[in-house]
């Protein structure tokens, strides 16, 4: 599985957490995967740190939102934005610009119109 594959279904477990509200990761990871799809290492690095680090995440994402309450962003911006900071912030192997990158690509595909510059600036901000 390439990290970007990794990154949208690690994105679509945290969304499915988030709707259900039952924090269980391995089977949100194990619900997002496609039929014929396994999981690898880092889908699941992604999927259980922002789990665990849920709180530390959520704090400095608020911190960063100018006019925004997190419970405000759509599921899905917030998702993904989760996911991005918890590279940034836990991941030191991978650069902020690419985790930056990867979470505009995701919100092209997943967000609204103006998913992508939300997240953008949010993001900018933390780094």
């Amino acid at each position: 599985m390439k990290r970007r594959t990794a990154r949208e279904r690690a994105m679509q477990a945290l969304y499915q957490m988030d709707i259900t509200g039952e924090y269980n990761p391995k089977a949100a990871v194990e619900n997002a995967l496609e039929e014929g799809e396994s999981t690898n290492e880092f889908l699941e690095t992604l999927v259980f740190g922002c789990v665990e680090h849920r709180e530390v995440i959520d704090e400095l994402i608020r911190q960063n939102l100018k006019k925004w309450k997190l419970e405000r962003i759509s599921i899905v911006d917030r998702s993904i934005l989760r996911l991005a900071v918890y590279e940034m912030k836990y991941m030191e192997d991978i650069p902020h610009s690419v985790s930056i990158n990867e979470a505009i690509e995701i919100a092209k595909a997943y967000g609204d119109e103006e998913s992508r510059r939300f997240i953008n600036g949010v993001l900018s901000s933390i780094k």
